[in-house]
């Protein structure tokens, strides 16, 4: 591996792709790519049931084209794998379930971050049904070298590239899916830079589309551009091969830079994916929310508080939650992904917050619309002084008698690499995934299938699995 500077990140990213082998894994990035992958298999079949994902289904199937990949809802149905990345890749963030990246940097706002896992998967599981008899450790290497290309560009980026309004899932997700279907296609050389070229260009995704059916896809733009961008490029469809650097190239125009002294982690030295590592998540909101969701579970269970009781509940935290969490009152299940009323409602109210609460008929109901009114969020100075690099927040529940409940967020967040989730808590969020979708049979071929990725003969294989 070459030392990187801001001029030779492309040509080292494609180093790197041209390079990996299955072989030359940790063992712990093996480990950890498995549970990924069932995580974000089983987030493609809860994605189907999705209003958003069955428009994309029916816009596919009158596109149709040639049978490339399956149609992810559409039973026997093959379309060309980009569609088919479409349709998967916005199943796979719908619930925004899937796991996030992590990031040991304190200037690193949360959420800058990638959603890792979905855009490369999608496109080792599409390209693996083109191609054809893909093993395995071939598709298994081709996704972790996907994960690291996309969460290396991310953590090097500077920060404005969120506070700009950017998406980081739409964006550096597109590289990610790219270098996977790249691997597996066997670019390399010059037309593995142009496909990275190609990818700099269509990488894209706002903000202001959080809460709305564009927000999901995103990331099936991320998968479908970034396997177009590599069969463009196997065909000699032609780019600037060092698009990631320079004046003009991804990193300056989205993002104003990268963190020079961070360039020297270079790819595949330290894999993200086992350090700082992957956050696996417990409810399908954004990641910022889930340490206070966890302390008002906890309020609530231990002080056994009655939804009937609660006069006002005040949350207090810094604007690292407020500012991306943007709804005061969710109208819709889409806009509750962002809004710590709906969340902490839901705990409240039901105790959970799973695929049954994240419905319209929940969110709109009475009970949902005058508990979220009784939740009041306020920016806590003393919170925001203290910096944005872990999730902090304090929730304050005061009951009609006039007693008062206080509790703090862990910092130690379930689901993160401090606190990961246990392979029965990964199979139980899997059974919540596909409950009413898949059969127990076939989530448990699932599960075994994920588990043991490597055998296989076949990856493509997996796209059957997931068929609801």
């Amino acid at each position: 591996m070459t030392d990187i500077t801001p001029t030779n990140v492309t040509r080292s990213a494609c180093a790197f792709i041209e390079g990996s082998r299955f072989e030359h894994l940790p063992s712990e990035a093996v480990l950890i790519g498995r549970r990924c992958i069932l995580d974000g298999l089983a987030l493609y079949v809860a994605g189907s049931d999705e209003e958003s994902v069955r428009l994309l289904i029916e816009d596919a199937r009158d596109l149709g084209g040639r049978p490339e990949a399956l149609l992810l809802g559409g039973g026997e149905t093959k379309i060309p794998a980009a569609l088919a990345a479409r349709v998967l890749g916005t199943a796979g963030h719908a619930h925004d379930w899937d796991d996030t990246q992590v990031s040991r940097d304190p200037a690193h706002v949360y959420g800058l971050l990638t959603h890792p896992t979905v855009p490369p998967l999608t496109a080792a599981l599409v390209m693996s049904q083109k191609i054809g008899q893909v093993s395995g450790r071939d598709f298994l290497n081709a996704f972790v070298t996907g994960v690291e290309v996309e969460s290396k560009i991310s953590e090097w980026m500077l920060p404005d590239h969120y506070k700009r309004g950017l998406h980081s899932s739409g964006t550096v997700g597109t590289f990610g899916a790219c270098a996977a279907a790249a691997k597996l296609m066997g670019l390399s050389g010059a037309k593995l830079a142009h496909a990275m070229g190609i990818a700099a260009s269509f990488a894209s995704g706002i903000r202001c589309n959080f809460g709305t059916m564009t927000k999901p896809l995103h990331v099936g733009r991320a998968a479908e551009n970034g396997v177009t961008a590599a069969l463009l490029a196997a065909r000699g469809f032609t780019a600037d091969p060092e698009a990631l650097d320079g004046r003009w190239g991804f990193m300056t125009v989205q993002s104003g830079g990268a963190t020079a002294e961070k360039l020297a982690q270079g790819f595949g030295k330290t894999w993200s994916i086992v350090e700082p590592g992957i956050s696996i998540k417990p409810y399908p909101s954004g990641i910022v929310t889930h340490q206070s969701m966890d302390a008002m579970l906890k309020l609530v269970t231990e002080k056994n508080v009655d939804p009937k009781t609660v006069e006002r509940i005040d949350f207090h935290a810094g604007s690292n939650i407020l500012n991306p969490i943007r709804y005061p009152i969710a109208e819709n299940h889409l806009q509750a992904k962002f809004s710590m009323a709906a969340l902490l409602a839901m705990i409240v109210l039901k105790r959970q917050a799973g695929r049954q609460e994240f419905t319209n008929d929940f969110i709109q109901s009475a009970a949902a619309q005058d508990m979220q009114r009784r939740i009041v969020t306020q920016l806590d100075p003393a919170i925001e002084a203290r910096g944005w690099d872990i999730i902090r927040s304090r929730i304050e529940i005061t009951l009609k008698d006039g007693t008062k409940l206080v509790e703090w967020a862990n910092e130690r967040y379930r689901g993160g690499p401090d606190n990961p989730m246990s392979d029965r808590d990964l199979e139980a969020k899997v059974a919540a995934c596909t409950a009413g979708l898949l059969d127990s049979a076939r989530r448990d071929a699932l599960v075994a299938a994920a588990y043991g990725a490597e055998k296989m003969a076949d990856a493509g294989q997996l796209a059957k699995l997931i068929q609801p």
